[in-house]
């Protein structure tokens, strides 16, 4: 999977594919995110042409061991010269490593070629709809899936890190020297057609990345601007991105080939517009099309006739069912009822209780349904309890560490989570960008180029984590630290009442989710058990997303997509230049993170990208902005028993809607039993 380049609202085709993930449990933010928010980012893996295809103005020869000892270059590319300028030219680009995947690769590693295909799989979102434009992002909440028949230039494959590969192109071309890499060429397919026929051209891709600038999101479009300076359609199918200065090829040529394929001949036609909200679609290069929609009840998507992609290699054994249907509920309780109807059929479970509880039901019995855990070898969401850093009430470090003492997970997970999960310590859980100990070596030499602007034992102690807790809901030694706390921030309990300088104080917890009230509601009570004025306010999903959108709360529940491979977007995440972003909902910034982003950014390898991300993981630990939770590291599925997937799934990927399939003869049989309505 590779790292995720800055965000336009909504990504396409495998974030959508990778929706049903967060479709049923979710909050809007991660709703937000999986339906497309990331402007390019999970792209999904590729096929090509051979490398012999690019530009006739190109020379091209294999290079010699002592030729690609200068600089690396790909297994399987070649050198070229444009201009007087050494190239490579290659059929995907790998920021640290090899391409797993060859030019002439038959199919993904982790597909079944021989799928079926036909049918149609059925999954569930919560709450309401009043438009299908992701992008309009300051208007109405989007349908789900919406960005599923948009795809991108490179894409990435579920089983590989930092590689993406041509997708709409067949080769690329960039400066084989680092330090010379300010730009690079697409050589795109001349088969690719949008779904209303039209074929699409660099003319499509040049005024894609405009749009984008023009409506896309204020965040995206100021780092993108900057990052991609200028695109330039060579000819029919060659399109040149030039990249602004100061950017690592890693992040530049990763975001390039992230542009969107959108068709300049409809907007113009339409006067479609990014920025609105609308239930129009526009024409897409992907697999499927909207077919149908229900305002707040259902949309259904279907495989669009005679797509260009069906047999390209990248493809085969993927987009397997004829149509995606979403069915609407007002809440979870609603779905797990309608699942157990068999109104719809496929559900991905979040809820450690239902897991735990309520998997007993007629169809079971009769073998209708089945229940799975999938391993999940993904870098699990940074979640929890996050504070509105933009509140002055949070300002002091002191009253959000008593405040986070509050919170119990060993009870809750003991108590009301059947002990399923486990406690996340950092916001890159398991992996080696993970700030562990003692800062040392690389990592110690960047926080002291921060050093004035960081804690000092942030150098010398042991890294931040999370407080323990008794087995208690109310932790007693945990209430008394958090009161002395208080005191030295210079509050005092009046009549029960925390107080500072008369004031009470008070916070509003917001979310949207009744299935989070058990969760939720134990917390909230240990906070008045320490003297706050708190109170839960649990609002419908609409004006959650209002609220959270313009930070018009003091604590929610929400979270943060990591990845393992980091570059630019870490800013729009947790930089200063994310203030007021989506992807930024608790409106926290740092000055040492922002210092540190840049090494981030312009990682030469993964471990000096290491060194980056564990010191801004150390810093942002000890700020304490986010109380952390728990996480899973598996899927819990259950579906009717007419899917099929591959024995053995790929590490990034769970991939019900891209490469699972429809075993017709079962569906039939279940059918006739009255499995479904």
């Amino acid at each position: 999977m590779p790292h995720r380049p800055a965000r336009e609202m909504f990504p396409p085709r495998r974030e959508a594919r990778a929706e049903a993930r967060s479709l049923p449990h979710e909050p809007p933010w991660r709703l937000i995110l999986a339906t497309g928010l990331g402007l390019a980012a999970l792209v999904a893996a590729t096929q090509t042409r051979a490398q012999d295809e690019a530009t006739e103005d190109t020379a091209t020869e294999e290079a010699t061991p002592e030729e690609a000892a200068e600089f690396r270059v790909p297994a399987g590319a070649t050198l070229g010269e444009r201009d007087g300028v050494q190239t490579i030219i290659s059929h995907g680009y790998s920021n640290f490593g090899e391409l797993a995947l060859p030019a002439d690769f038959e199919h993904l590693a982790y597909v079944n070629p021989d799928a079926p295909k036909g049918g149609e799989i059925a999954i569930w979102a919560q709450g309401t709809f009043d438009n299908l434009n992701p992008y309009a992002t300051k208007e109405g909440t989007p349908g789900a899936l919406a960005t599923i028949g948009f795809e991108s230039i490179l894409q990435g494959t579920a089983d590989e890190v930092g590689a993406s590969y041509c997708y709409l192109c067949t080769t690329l071309e960039y400066p084989a020297d680092p330090d010379a890499r300010d730009w690079v060429i697409f050589n795109l397919r001349d088969d690719v057609t949008f779904s209303d026929g039209e074929p699409m051209t660099a003319e499509d891709i040049v005024f894609s990345h405009e749009i984008s600038i023009e409506q896309g999101t204020e965040s995206f479009a100021s780092v993108v601007s900057q990052m991609l300076t200028s695109v330039e359609a060579l000819d029919e199918h060659t399109v040149r991105f030039t990249f602004g200065e100061d950017f690592s090829p890693n992040d530049t040529i990763s975001q390039a080939g992230a542009t969107t394929a959108r068709p300049k001949h409809w907007f113009e036609e339409t006067g479609y517009r990014l920025d609105e909200a609308s239930f129009e679609i526009p024409p897409g290069t992907g697999a499927y099309m909207l077919d149908s929609y229900d305002v707040n009840e259902q949309i259904i998507y279907r495989k669009v006739p005679d797509w260009w992609g069906e047999s390209i290699p990248f493809n085969i054994g993927r987009d397997n069912y004829e149509t995606i249907r979403v069915e609407y509920f007002a809440d979870t309780t609603a779905a797990f009822e309608a699942f157990k109807a068999g109104e719809f059929t496929f559900r991905q479970e979040n809820s450690s209780l239902n897991w735990a509880t309520a998997y007993d039901f007629p169809a079971l019995d009769n073998d209708w349904v089945v229940t799975e855990e999938l391993p999940d070898g993904d870098l699990p969401n940074a979640t929890g309890f996050v504070f509105n850093m933009g509140s002055e009430k949070f300002a002091d470090r002191r009253v959000r560490q008593a405040l986070a003492l509050m919170y119990n997970f060993t009870w809750t997970n003991n108590t009301l989570q059947y002990g399923l999960f486990q406690q996340r310590e950092s916001f890159w859980e398991g992996t080696d960008f993970e700030a562990t100990g003692v800062p040392e070596g690389r990592e110690l030499e960047l926080l002291e180029t921060v050093a004035d602007m960081i804690d000092p034992s942030i150098l010398t102690d042991e890294v931040t984590m999370p407080h323990s807790s008794g087995e208690s809901q109310l932790d007693r030694a945990n209430l008394r630290a958090a009161i002395a706390l208080l005191e030295e921030a210079g509050y005092e309990v009046v009549d029960g009442v925390m107080q500072k300088d008369g004031e009470p104080l008070s916070v509003e917890f917001l979310f949207y989710s009744p299935s989070f009230d058990r969760i939720l509601i134990p917390y909230v009570d240990n906070l008045k058990a320490l003297g706050i004025d708190a109170v839960y306010e649990r609002i419908d999903p609409s004006q959650y997303t209002e609220r959270l959108n313009t930070f018009d709360y003091d604590m929610t529940f929400a979270g943060y997509s990591v990845y393992l491979e980091e570059g630019e977007s870490i800013g729009q995440r947790f930089g200063t230049d994310g203030l007021g972003d989506v992807f930024n909902p608790a409106y926290y910034s740092n000055p040492a993170v922002d210092a540190l982003i840049p090494y981030v950014a312009n990682a030469r390898s993964i471990e000096e990208m290491a060194a980056g991300v564990r010191a801004i993981d150390r810093i942002m630990r000890y700020d304490m902005w986010m109380v952390p939770v728990w996480y899973l590291g598996k899927y819990w599925v259950a579906y009717y028993d007419f899917y099929r997937h591959p024995d053995e799934l790929p590490p990034y990927a769970l991939g019900q809607l891209d490469f699972w399939w429809i075993d017709q003869a079962a569906y039939d049989d279940l059918r006739a039993e009255g499995a479904f309505r």
